[in-house]
């Protein structure tokens, strides 16, 4: 059986987050909508998820239609069955990764990044899947004091630390 590998990139519209997660059952739509909304008020968002039985359909929901659209592109160029692509604006992962996770449905995230994201996908007659993903760029060095206090200060920007 013959596997091919490849990069896709994912679409992660301007000042929005992504996270990338397989999950097992078509009730996935439904069930992280309730989350997301519940999770924070006023968020923005656009689900995707890819069937892997049955139609084979990319199912939607949103409330956001930039997002949307950039959740269903996501699902359409990765191509991998039982996946789901959920793009934010007015919060971060940080805000609904753990609710996400607690879904019933959920297996397995890849990734819950505003980086420039990669997924890796390998390809076979059935069809493809996610293996793992690039998430931003490689280290550049190990940080220093000004590092450490830029990142302390950055944390309490963001109201994350006191």
């Amino acid at each position: 059986m013959d596997v091919k590998i490849s990069a896709v990139q994912a679409i992660i519209p301007e000042d929005s987050n992504i996270i990338v997660g397989q999950s097992h059952f078509i009730k996935t739509v439904e069930d992280l909508q309730e989350i997301i909304v519940s999770a924070v008020p006023g968020i923005e968002y656009g689900l995707a998820f890819s069937e892997a039985s049955g139609p084979c359909l990319i199912r939607t929901a949103g409330n956001n239609d930039e997002l949307v659209k950039a959740a269903a592109d996501n699902a359409a160029a990765a191509g991998a069955g039982h996946t789901f692509y959920l793009l934010i604006k007015k919060a971060f992962p940080i805000n609904i990764l753990k609710a996400v996770q607690a879904c019933g449905e959920v297996v397995n995230i890849f990734a819950a990044t505003a980086n420039p994201l990669q997924l890796i996908v390998a390809g076979t007659e059935q069809g493809n899947g996610i293996l793992g993903v690039i998430d931003g760029f490689s280290p550049k060095g190990i940080e220093g004091e000004a590092d450490k206090k830029d990142r302390k200060d950055m944390l309490r920007m963001f109201g994350y630390k006191f």
